[in-house]
């Protein structure tokens, strides 16, 4: 049967690898952004999701089989937050509705579904660990709620089938992007390293002791694509992680090696990397020249924010991921690896010095 993929959020860090791993299976892939870039096998949507009326036009005769919605716009309040990002999927699946074509559009979440949105992230009555999908919604407002809801309603008014994949933390490329931990990690250990400063963990201490998880970009691209081919997995929403569990205490040594610095042990007292960086930008600058880097621009690699609202957590985060497994989905990923891989690729592409 023809699979054609349209991906919302095509140049990010899950589209980009979801895209990736189509176009390599021999899928027609249509990659929507508002501005689209050139990527092997793709062929580029312009369009708002905000604005209905450029969706309308940019679908205009495409018949995609399969949706991968994986882009979200950040708002100053969690009320704009719902607002926005319930606006943007209902924009598409009405877009969508017309053509008549669509089988399964999989949604790209995260665990904020049981930690809560940005505006009371980690606090109050929380889901027991290791976090697992039925233990269903927090009585708080989170825009990755309007969004499911969005997908719902379409899915029951339109007939097809739908997903829902939520990720810890996703160690994938792509610039600009707002949460992007493994190049902010990357960039923060290369700048210790031209300046000896050290190599400081900035979260707390149940992080630095407590286990956690993390998500390739790889092993949840292959989630989504698994679960948009699989009747068992029709209606479902699922975790995804990488399938090992660490202590940041073992991880910030192998970053360390990876960059060939030392890294310091955890002292008790968190050091946000928003506070180690704030002046970083023209030190960037001056190791982007001296190597020839393609990006000198730090705000486009490093977000410190995010690194620090995920590493500061005062409680232990791991993730089940027994649902998708007993249903078939045997994906499995190193994550020190992932880190790894990660920097060899961005060396490659000269974001990074070599070493």
């Amino acid at each position: 049967m023809n699979k054609t993929a349209l991906i919302a959020g095509v140049t990010g860090i899950q589209g980009s690898a979801i895209a990736a791993q189509l176009v390599e299976q021999g899928w027609t892939v249509l990659g929507l952004a508002r501005s689209p870039q050139d990527m092997p096998g793709v062929t580029p949507v312009a369009a708002d999701l905000l604005d209905p009326a450029s969706l309308a036009t940019a679908l205009e005769g495409l018949r995609p089989t399969h949706l991968f919605l994986t882009t979200w716009m950040r708002m100053p309040t969690e009320a704009e937050n719902i607002r926005v990002n319930a606006a943007m999927v209902r924009n598409l699946l009405d877009a969508l509705r017309p053509a008549g074509s669509l089988r399964h559009a999989a949604l790209v979440t995260g665990l904020k579904h049981y930690l809560g949105p940005f505006e009371a992230y980690g606090k109050g009555t929380l889901p027991k660990t290791p976090f697992r999908e039925d233990q269903g919604r927090l009585d708080v407002d989170n825009f990755y709620y309007a969004q499911e809801d969005e997908l719902f309603a379409a899915a029951a008014r339109d007939g097809f089938g739908w997903s829902v994949h939520r990720p810890h933390t996703v160690i994938g490329k792509a610039l600009g992007n707002a949460m992007n931990m493994g190049t902010t990690l990357a960039v923060y250990a290369t700048i210790c390293r031209d300046t000896g400063r050290p190599f400081r963990f900035p979260g707390s201490e149940a992080q630095w002791n407590g286990l956690t998880d993390m998500t390739d970009a790889r092993q949840l691209a292959a989630q989504a694509i698994w679960a948009s081919e699989t009747p068992a997995a029709r209606d479902q929403a699922f975790n995804i992680v990488n399938g090992d569990v660490f202590r940041w205490s073992w991880m910030w040594h192998r970053l360390a090696d990876a960059f060939g610095i030392k890294a310091e042990e955890f002292d008790g007292t968190p050091h946000p990397l928003e506070e180690q960086m704030k002046d970083d930008a023209p030190i960037w600058a001056k190791i982007a020249d001296r190597h020839g880097l393609a990006e000198r621009d730090l705000s486009r690699l490093a977000s410190p924010w995010h690194t620090d609202a995920d590493l500061g957590r005062p409680i232990e985060v791991v993730t089940d991921m027994s649902k998708s497994r007993a249903l078939g989905f045997t994906g499995y990923q190193a994550t020190d690896q992932s880190f790894l891989d990660l920097f060899a690729r961005l060396r490659t592409d000269r974001i990074l010095p070599e070493m």
